[in-house]
């Protein structure tokens, strides 16, 4: 007898184990279920379909070679039965069936099932504040939401748009609607943006986003909407803001009600507790996508990071093993994300420093800003990495990387390496490809694991532009010794500090003083680092270099 197979959802997960139960069983009866019209489409694509760079509405659901993915296509092609505009009301497991719902005629059925896949997604997350059900506010959790935002901000011919949310939705929204030529202002209650990143990362997006024109107020809070009938503007505790459109960005939650009312085991975030093999707690029912909750692989704990990409391999390891291989497994996640702030890659993978702190770890940590190509490669752009390192076992736990270079490769193989629980020894001494149209000889990675290995060796004693700004506001008597070129001095500088070229460091030793603490510095501090080694040959003993130096000091210069 042909295995019945049914599918609830089919955005990212559920297509996933349709396509690929019925390449591995294709006598398998695949039934799929999903509530609304558009099946496997790119959700994470949205915002580029709201701001025009995706041209067609079809390019979000189409393969590769444009044929769309609709009903007709998963039952010709892969021989799935597909059900859209049909609600899953309830899960009958001791019969082993399912009630459905049609959305559009109200007819119901039962169909019954040998395994059964909850791939239901997650929801917007609305906050309790008033004149969220105006006209012209929305959220963006589909193509009926984005295709709403376009014809609502041509109709109103927006110049205020309002984010409500500081996440990867709200800031790639930011970017969307300033390429449009909207006035954008991001409102976070938290006290930075995308709280993937550390703090002093975050800042630099921040920086970068008002650059562009894009306001970002942090630490404020959304009391309310207001407008008649349409939204007009929007309150915060720290004023108005005048708002013709307004998106709620504030996060998404699993949803897993269906689950919960069959009696299915649900996790505190509300995440569907599933094993490796992507199994609920009732062995013929998996689960996969945005609904499920996952496992830290750093930490072993739980976590929630709703991300397409993490569907798609959940999804096929779950049909892997309905399919009776039982040899795939899914091991979890880093958490690592990037998005693209205008011309700025914003990544992380792994544990923050904030994060690493609170699991208990010791950690040391590196800011290294360089290019990403061979410095003298006229395409070369910087990228600005953190790293997070444990001190006792030497491994990587986390990576940052923010700026107009290619930071995304790097956050691959420092993904790849924390999986593979390497060192910075190890990490030091990868064999990557190098050429300077591509990367510099010691690629900004291998450079990043170096200082690391200096520091946990006691080679390179530095401090944090953090704790260097710390000092200043405490009025520490410190000496912070920039030796940068007078004409970069000239052109901005970090205040309080005192120029002394590296070159002429040796021959000014007079003007050094040997009594208080000496913070070396440059642009991205390694001449700091050799003017911290002459300085110590000459019988200093309390000489600091300045992590990542003036590119990555993320507060205000003088200039």
């Amino acid at each position: 007898m042909a295995l019945k197979v049914v599918i609830v959802g089919g955005v990212a997960a559920g297509p996933k184990v349709a396509s690929r139960i019925v390449r591995l069983c294709p006598e398998a009866q695949v039934t799929l279920f999903e509530m609304g019209e558009f099946l496997s489409y790119a959700g994470c694509g949205l915002p580029y379909y709201i701001s025009g760079v995706v041209k067609e509405q079809k390019e979000l659901m189409s393969t590769p070679v444009g044929v769309v993915r609709d009903p007709v296509f998963f039952q010709n092609v892969k021989n799935v039965k597909i059900c859209n505009h049909t609600e899953v009301t309830a899960i009958d497991r001791q019969n082993k069936k399912v009630s459905a719902r049609n959305l559009k005629d109200n007819t119901t059925c039962e169909v019954a099932y040998d395994k059964l896949v909850l791939a239901t997604g997650a929801s917007s997350f609305v906050p309790p504040i008033e004149g969220t059900k105006l006209q012209h506010v929305y959220t963006l959790h589909g193509v009926e939401d984005a295709e709403g935002i376009k014809a609502s901000f041509k109709e109103r011919s927006a110049q205020n748009v309002t984010i409500v949310g500081g996440g990867l939705i709200g800031i790639e929204m930011a970017e969307a609607f300033a390429e449009m030529g909207a006035r954008v202002t991001v409102v976070e209650a938290m006290d930075q943006i995308l709280t993937f990143l550390d703090w002093e990362m975050a800042l630099q997006v921040v920086k970068h986003l008002n650059a562009k024109g894009v306001k970002v107020l942090t630490g404020t809070k959304v009391s309310a909407l207001v407008g008649n009938g349409s939204v007009e503007k929007v309150i915060t505790d720290k004023g108005e803001i005048p708002s013709e459109i307004a998106i709620i960005a504030v996060g998404v939650r699993p949803s897993s009600s269906l689950a919960k009312a069959a009696g299915l085991e649900v996790g505190k975030g509300g995440g569907i507790v599933v094993n490796d093999k992507m199994q609920t707690s009732d062995p013929d029912i998996f689960a996969a996508g945005d609904c499920v909750e996952m496992t830290n692989m750093v930490t072993g704990k739980p976590c929630y990071v709703p991300l397409g990409s993490t569907a798609n391999k959940q999804g096929r390891v779950a049909a892997d093993n309905i399919c009776g291989s039982g040899r795939d497994r899914f091991p979890g996640v880093l958490g690592t994300a990037i998005c693209k702030v205008f011309d700025f890659a914003v990544g992380a993978t792994g544990l923050s420093e904030v994060r690493a702190k609170a699991e208990g770890y010791d950690v040391i940590t590196v800011l290294t800003p360089a290019p990403d190509k061979a410095h003298f490669y006229p395409t070369a752009k910087t990228v600005m990495l953190k790293l997070v390192v444990d001190k006792a076992t030497r491994r990587l736990l986390g990576m940052q990387g923010v700026g107009p270079g290619d930071a995304d490769k790097r956050i691959d193989v420092a993904a790849t390496a924390i999986t593979a629980k390497m060192t910075v020894d190890d990490i030091a001494n990868l064999d990557l490809a190098y050429a300077p149209p591509f990367a510099p000889a010691m690629d900004n990675i291998i450079t990043a694991a170096n200082i690391a290995r200096n520091k946990l060796d006691g080679i390179f004693e530095s401090v944090t532009p953090m704790e260097v700004k710390a000092m200043l506001d405490a009025g520490q008597d410190i000496f912070l010794l920039d030796v940068r070129t007078p004409d970069e001095y000239n052109a901005a500088r970090i205040p309080g500090g005192v120029l002394i070229p590296l070159g002429k460091v040796r021959t000014s030793l007079d003007k050094i003083p040997h009594d208080k603490p000496v913070i070396a510095f440059c642009k991205i501090s390694l001449r700091g680092y050799e003017a911290a080694l002459i300085l110590k040959a000459n019988g200093y003993t309390n000489v600091k270099v300045m992590d990542g130096g003036v590119v990555m000091w993320p507060y205000g210069l003088e200039n």
